[in-house]
């Protein structure tokens, strides 16, 4: 398997072509989001079990736009990424095809796919609570609570233009709709103990260093912080946190998905949709449960026991596809508010 990095259209083409003179019946090329290290424990093993080389491109901005400008030279099979508004993003842009495929549709729940079958989600994080370890009843913890005036300086948030924030807010905005989305806004920013920025590790650290008191951020990073995989001084600040899977009222909990497409110029259409039926498998979906520390979108899959500890994950049913359309308007009232200001 290899892999490559370029942000160009210019590298772009050139790798396309590179890529499909050699390509030949046992080849896949993928286009992904996804950092490689986190994915090529899958495609390793896929390449074991089935003799297919996949050819890895990482484009770590962009991807739409380099397939579009690609066109129907490109090289392209299966494009994946990690925020459902990047993987609508591809569909509306007409750069994916449908795929009917029984085993798709069995491992996939409804929601977590296309009904049209142009995206199907792969794998899911869940946007959780970060707190205090001092803090109880903690457990009917909701997203609308943290904009309540008993949290005045005491919260913490990664930039609420990051996707991360930007799917959550547009999930808000959903359920709630414009007027009420605002007011909560408001009322978390007012609750912000600090600037909303850096990253979601950065959120337990502050915890940990009595900065704040409660957060948000991806339940992965629980793993990857806990599991000592970041380093010392993350371990020590995710060992330092509870988390809590908060809920919408009358909801369950926010989750964003990575996920992928077969494109629509796919030379080897038949060799994507076989390596995008491996990554719903058994086998595909409790490695990225180990690997990435990520919720599998199988049911019945195997969830790795950092995950299992935090408790049933209820996953709130705002669709995707709503969520993914009403991510401007969202960054539209995080600006309104000066949310990141």
């Amino acid at each position: 398997m290899a892999f490559f990095k370029g942000n160009t259209i210019r590298a772009g083409v050139l790798l396309s072509f590179c890529l499909v003179g050699a390509a030949g019946a046992a080849e896949v090329n993928l286009y992904t989001t996804r950092e490689p290290g986190l994915i090529r424990p899958l495609l390793d093993a896929y390449t074991a079990k089935s003799g297919v080389t996949v050819n890895t491109v990482f484009v770590e901005k962009g991807l739409a736009e380099r397939v579009a400008a690609e066109g129907a030279r490109s090289s392209a099979d299966l494009l994946m990424t990690v925020d459902i508004g990047n993987l609508i993003d591809l569909v509306d842009r007409d750069l994916a095809q449908p795929v009917r495929s029984p085993a798709l549709e069995a491992a996939v729940p409804a929601p977590l796919r296309d009904a049209g079958g142009r995206w199907f989600a792969l794998s899911m994080r869940a946007r959780v609570l970060y707190a205090d370890k001092g803090l109880a009843d903690l457990k009917a913890a909701t997203y609308e609570s943290l904009a309540d005036p008993q949290w005045k300086g005491k919260v913490c948030l990664r930039s609420g233009q990051h996707p991360y924030n930007t799917a959550l807010i547009a999930a808000f905005l959903v359920r709630h709709g414009a007027e009420k989305t605002e007011s909560w806004l408001r009322g978390l920013k007012a609750n912000l103990a600090r600037k909303a920025a850096g990253g979601d590790r950065d959120v337990a650290r502050d915890i940990a260093a009595d900065l704040c008191e409660v957060g948000l951020g991806n339940s992965y990073y629980v793993g990857l912080m806990r599991s000592g995989r970041g380093g010392p001084d993350q371990k020590k600040w995710g060992e330092a946190i509870k988390v809590v899977l908060p809920t919408f009222e009358g909801g369950g909990t926010h989750v964003n998905v990575s996920g992928a497409v077969v494109a629509k110029a796919a030379p080897n259409r038949d060799e994507a949709v076989k390596l995008l039926e491996y990554l719903v498998s058994d086998e595909a979906q409790a490695l990225y449960a180990r690997t990435d520390y990520e919720y599998p979108v199988k049911a019945g899959a195997a969830i790795d026991p950092l995950l299992a500890d935090l408790g049933t994950l209820t996953i709130d049913t705002t669709p995707l596809a709503e969520i993914a359309r009403n991510r401007k308007a969202a960054s539209l009232l995080v600006d309104k508010v000066g949310f990141d200001n």
